[in-house]
């Protein structure tokens, strides 16, 4: 299977940087029926995390708004799925390297069924990121 790149949209919201906060985000969403392609977690500010939401399915505005979670505004980066090998990675960043794109932030995970990579680059760079990676 050879890597597939796709653009998504992804939302954030920002809670409390204390032990809960994250259960209760994403208990709502479950609760909604909403399922997760990815999610990042990070601290942000002092007594602040920001939780990046990539839906699979479900509607993340609906759940987000019966749990009183603000969203930010829609956001773009791009998925990357493909088989799980040594250098998956580095031939994505090398493409993107020669593309003259910065990767401003990157998360992956690998598992029985593959890799996936989500990449987060400038909006301006998103249309030459997605064309360097066959998107």
């Amino acid at each position: 299977m050879s890597d597939q790149t796709r653009r998504v949209e992804y939302r954030y919201v920002e809670v409390d940087d204390k032990p809960g906060a994250g259960a209760r985000v994403f208990s709502a969403l479950e609760q909604q029926g909403v399922s997760l392609l990815s999610m990042t977690a990070f601290p942000k500010s002092a007594g602040k995390a920001q939780i990046d939401l990539v839906v699979s399915s479900g509607d993340l505005e609906k759940a987000a708004a019966k749990a009183g979670l603000k969203l930010s505004p829609k956001k773009q980066a791009l998925f990357v799925r493909g088989e799980d090998r040594p250098g998956a990675v580095a031939a994505i960043f090398k493409k993107l390297g020669e593309a003259r794109v910065n990767v401003i932030a990157a998360n992956a995970a690998c598992g029985q069924s593959g890799f996936g990579l989500i990449l987060w680059v400038k909006p301006s760079d998103l249309d030459a990121a997605a064309k360097a990676l066959g998107a």
